[in-house]
């Protein structure tokens, strides 16, 4: 730099001398200085920074294990634990005796996790094969559900079944305990106790009204489960089982055979389409049996058509025919309108109704009221009837159950069809008189006859065991009773149920032959029923039997439903012990039988035994052969 003509050194220049001035030499400066490097900086730095990281490990751990524990073992949990259900037992159902009508046998259920077996498709056609089905089946299954873990593959099969199927270690295979429902007497109780379904839930019959009662309560527990499904480790107890309670019927499995077997071989010796018999304890109103034609198999319901399983017992509506009868001669007797002794004139064996005839099959004549039952007449009937108010009758037949549900519980229970007397036509009360304008169940009119052999008492019919309701007084006893012996000429000879009579027992009865109704007035097609009660001293059963549409040889209620009644009767009493009423002519059969057999083998035949014979009355020698 030039100043005044002198030249002058730079600042830059200045200030570079005077640095180089002031570094010292390169041999007088500390090693670490001369390198760069801080060492005691940089190892405290180190372990401030793993010091840091130590602390925020154990805060994190803190809060994983301590303060957020809840949240992860939820997560944790949701990925392996799982609540299991308790299969439970659904209760027994037992007869009147303690025999087993239905109960519950354990069996298991194939099921699988189809994101396991999705992966392992060469396993595929071994499972199809084990379970019984097509490859192809079990495949669209797996894929429908392959979002799911649970699907059943094959349910309630033996568990021996179930071993076999799990002994092939296929990955996602598993099984579970539940119960299948079992019923010892198979078709022949099969309309009483109705069925349950896969769950093992009432669906219909007893099983379905007592469904509550039986079912239980299923238990649950919390277990580990692998990714395979397999339960490893059962973690603790939700709640336990509680089986269902068991439930004795009125029913007695004894009689429920018997009357299944006779009905069965009425309905196939008359060709006829369906019927129906049921028995009541008369002092209880219990349901002793009640059986139906077409049955069904409960172990195997897929098997049968819908139609069999209506217990037509309950469901079915019929008109009564002629077993209405009694009734009528009771209301009347009750009116005061005629007495035990009253005659009616049934000559020339109709009478008009209206633009139409009421008819008997005979002219019978001169009839007093206890003919006008032996004989059945029509006319006698309607004879009585006219002597009654349409309200008077009308009240009259509604305290016996026509018209309403008889109170027994059973699901899906008809009411009948009883129109109320303003609603009557002219000639409706005529035509009620024998059976004709109104609907009834079997059930309704066992009920009916029953409260006649209880000296005028009603009690609601009852399925179950001991369950009795308060019986209403519907008539006077001493009218009962009448009427009762009234009923016992049908049995006898001269009466329309000869083969209704059991030997050494007096039976009350009363045939019906209801023509059904067709489009635009009857057709010739029938109901044959029997309704009766025994022994007449002091009715222990009351029964009705019903055999709908019999298309070989008779129709007539005393010789298709009258035989059935009988063979049922003579097995019931003897079962249940019931005294004869009857011994004289029980003796005198006796005698027959063994003064013939004396002839037969060429013995002679003592005096007093064919004396005897002589009295023998013809429904007891019917008896015997």
């Amino acid at each position: 730099m030039k100043l005044f003509g002198k030249h002058l050194p730079s600042p830059g220049r200045q200030d570079g001398e005077r640095r180089e001035r002031a570094r010292p030499a390169a041999g007088n400066r500390p090693r670490a200085q001369r390198n760069g490097f801080d060492l005691r900086s940089r190892l405290l730095m180190v372990c401030g920074t793993l010091g840091l990281c130590s602390v925020a490990l154990i805060a994190r751990a803190l809060d994983l294990q301590v303060i957020d524990h809840a949240f992860y073992q939820q997560q944790g949990d949701a990925r392996f634990v799982r609540e299991i259900p308790i299969a439970t037992s659904r209760g027994m159902i037992t007869d009147r005796n303690g025999e087993p009508l239905a109960i519950s046998s354990p069996v298991e259920s194939i099921w699988g996790n189809p994101k396991e077996l999705l992966k392992a498709p060469a396993r595929l056609p071994a499972l199809a094969r084990a379970l019984g089905m097509p490859q192809d089946e079990l495949a669209s299954r797996l894929s429908q559900r392959a979002g799911k873990e649970f699907v059943y593959l094959k349910r309630r099969i033996n568990p021996d079944e179930a071993a076999r199927i799990l002994a092939l270690d296929i990955p996602g295979v598993s099984s579970q305990r539940e119960y299948r429902r079992f019923y010892p007497q198979g078709e022949a109780v099969a309309h009483v106790l109705g069925f349950t379904n896969i769950d093992d839930r009432g669906q219909e019959g007893l099983e379905l009204a007592f469904d509550d009662w039986l079912r239980g309560t299923p238990g649950a527990k919390r277990v580990i489960r692998d990714r395979r499904g397999q339960i490893v480790e059962s973690v603790d107890l939700v709640r336990a089982a509680q089986p269902g309670r068991d439930l004795a019927l009125s029913i007695d499995r004894r009689i429920q055979y018997l009357a299944h077997r006779e009905l069965r071989n009425a309905i196939n010796l008359t060709g006829a389409s369906s019927g129906s018999a049921v028995v009541l304890d008369v002092a209880t109103g219990e349901v002793l049996a009640m059986v139906n034609f077409p049955t069904f198999n409960p172990n195997a319901v897929g098997t049968s058509p819908r139609d069999a399983h209506r217990n037509r017992a309950v469901t079915d509506l019929m008109e009564p025919g002629s077993t209405m009868k009694p009734l009528t001669v009771a209301a009347g007797l009750e009116a005061g309108v005629i007495t035990t002794t009253s005659l009616f004139n049934t000559s020339p064996g109709w009478i008009p109704n209206g633009k139409y005839r009421t008819t008997d099959t005979h002219n019978y004549g001169v009839l007093d009221t206890t003919g006008v039952i032996r004989k059945s007449s029509n006319v006698g009937a309607s004879l009585i009837a006219k002597r009654l108010g349409d309200a008077q009758f009308d009240a009259f037949l509604r305290r016996f159950g026509y018209g309403h549900v008889t109170g027994s519980g059973f699901p899906g229970e008809a009411a009948g069809l009883f129109p109320n007397h303003q609603r009557w036509s002219g000639t409706s009360k005529q035509t009620i008189s024998y059976g004709y304008g109104l609907n009834a169940t079997p059930l309704q009119i066992a009920t009916a006859y029953a409260a006649l052999g209880n000296g005028g008492l009603l009690h609601q019919p009852s399925f179950v065991k001991g369950q009795h309701g308060t019986p209403k007084q519907v008539l006077d006893p001493v009218i009962a009773n009448q009427v009762l012996h009234m009923m016992q000429t049908v049995t006898e000879p001269g009466g329309t149920a000869t083969q209704a009579a059991i030997l050494g027992y007096h039976v009350a009865g009363k045939t019906g032959t209801s023509r059904k109704a067709s489009a635009g007035g009857y057709s010739r097609r029938y109901i044959g029923y029997f309704a009766g009660l025994v022994p007449v001293e002091k009715p222990r059963f009351a029964m009705v039997v019903a055999v709908n549409d019999p298309t070989k040889g008779s129709y007539y209620g005393g010789i298709v439903s009258g035989p059935v009644f009988r063979n049922v009767m003579e097995g019931a009493l003897r079962m249940m012990d019931v005294s004869p009423d009857n011994l004289d002519a029980w003796l005198a059969a006796q005698a027959a039988a063994e003064a013939k057999r004396a002839k037969a083998a060429g013995h002679p035949v003592p005096v007093t035994a064919m004396a005897d014979a002589g009295t023998t009355p013809a429904p007891a020698a019917g008896a015997l052969q």
